[in-house]
């Protein structure tokens, strides 16, 4: 049976609409940012046409590119996880995002709960090892929800805790909170889980540790992610 064609019965090109997402996703800019700069290429679109694209084929992007890391990933050993929960607010109301990271720096999972106990962690850990599997470590901080969670679910020996261990967790945040800010901040708990999981799976296929390796594998690498990112939702 032939795949169907998420871009059938639009008017615009999907080139045009993966670039808007790409766009509105990746970098600390607005649906009017996006629509300016669309408008500078020749293309003329509104932001609300932007904002309905990120909508419907943001998530679909994102899936496609986590189920492909996700195969990646269960084929080779889950050394170490780092977990780091940071508060976020949502109508002047404190939330917050667990944000599981593989040793490479990648993000595995975001998740959005009202509280920080041991149900949100256990949830959350869950989740997670369901698609990715168990690691041999899982790198927390002090709370103390972590452990209980652990504890539950029968892998409290793989808890690390260490003061600056989770480092790589505490720099993850970063990209997000720049994104947070261009945004204004979030409305609603579902648009915000919708969002953070869409943004993840765009940041770790285009983040390129640039300084590990030369300008000439840089290229290549960000030019094999621009090629993979165009052909996503193919028929």
């Amino acid at each position: 049976m032939a795949k169907r064609d998420p871009f059938k019965y639009f008017k615009t090109s999907r080139e045009i609409i993966r670039l808007a997402v790409m766009l509105y996703v990746r970098f600390p800019l607005s649906l009017r940012n996006v629509e300016d700069l669309l408008h500078e290429r020749g293309v003329d679109v509104s932001h609300e046409s932007v904002r309905f694209w990120w909508h419907r084929f943001g998530p679909m992007f994102a899936s496609e590119i986590r189920q492909k890391r996700a195969e990646r990933l269960r084929s080779g050993p889950q050394w170490r996880w780092h977990v780091d929960e940071m508060f976020i607010k949502i109508n002047g109301k404190h939330h917050y995002l667990w944000r599981a990271v593989d040793h490479e720096g990648e993000v595995l999972e975001s998740f959005v709960t009202k509280m920080r106990d041991k149900k949100a962690v256990l949830k959350f850990l869950k989740k997670t090892m369901r698609r990715y599997g168990r690691p041999e470590t899982v790198v927390t901080d002090l709370l103390r929800s972590y452990g209980a969670a652990l504890k539950e679910i029968g892998a409290s020996a793989l808890q690390e805790i260490g003061r600056w261990l989770n480092n790589r967790a505490e720099n993850s945040h970063q990209p997000f909170r720049r994104r947070e800010r261009a945004m204004q901040r979030f409305r609603r708990m579902r648009s915000l889980q919708k969002f953070v999981s869409v943004h993840a799976a765009v940041h770790n296929h285009f983040n390129q540790e640039r300084h590990f390796y030369s300008r000439t594998n840089f290229k290549l690498n960000r030019a094999a992610a621009l090629t993979e990112w165009r052909g996503l939702c193919a028929a």
